[in-house]
């Protein structure tokens, strides 16, 4: 049908226990705006992994859905998203925000979601340009806290995987002075007609 979008092909797709996980590079062109853009954002120090944690609170700055549904990063995201639908139902973004961590940052273990749930987090590398030695991957767990894939930051890469995985960010290594930006977008599963 005219006029629909077209969900996007992943680069790479797996499983880990059951749920998805999948990789979209060379979607974003103009990356480099975007992380201009960051540079000049308001981060605070407020945002925690789980509550266990509180004491260690790392910077994040939030945007605002309305303004997010206009900015052409938005239609790339819920093109990867689409590859997730089914016919009873779909997604809904419900929240929005970046990251940045630097060498020394200490980031922890943790889900989006609970495990019935099934809301996706998609997440962008906001970066112009990334060194494997800089390290900043983000290690996805299984349920025996094995390490089961391991996303580096690539230039305008987007991994969208199920909220339930256990995941961490790394900060960068020491010989990194690039900031790591991680742009994520939190959609929850409605029922079709209701995203």
């Amino acid at each position: 049908m005219a006029g629909q979008p077209v969900a996007l092909a992943p680069s790479r797709a797996l499983e880990i226990d059951g749920r998805p996980l999948r990789v979209f590079d060379g979607h974003l062109p103009d990356v480099g705006e975007y992380v201009r853009g960051l540079s000049r954002a308001a981060f605070t120090r407020t945002e925690i992994a789980r509550p266990e944690t509180a004491e260690y609170k790392h910077w994040a700055t939030e945007i605002n859905l309305d303004a997010l549904v206009q900015q052409p990063i938005f239609d790339i995201t819920r093109r990867a998203v689409l590859g997730f639908t089914s016919p009873a139902y779909g997604y809904r973004p419900y929240r929005a925000y970046t990251n940045v961590a630097s060498f020394g940052d200490m980031l922890f273990t943790h889900t989006d979601c609970l495990p019935d749930q099934h809301d996706l987090t998609a997440l962008w590398y906001l970066c112009e340009q990334w060194d494997v030695e800089w390290g900043g991957e983000t290690m996805f767990y299984d349920a025996a806290d094995e390490v089961a894939c391991a996303v580096r930051p690539v230039p305008g890469r987007l991994v969208v995987f199920d909220g339930a995985i256990k995941h961490a960010g790394r900060p960068p290594n020491r010989v990194c002075y690039a900031p790591r930006y991680t742009f994520a977008i939190k959609f929850e599963r409605v029922p079709v007609g209701a995203a």
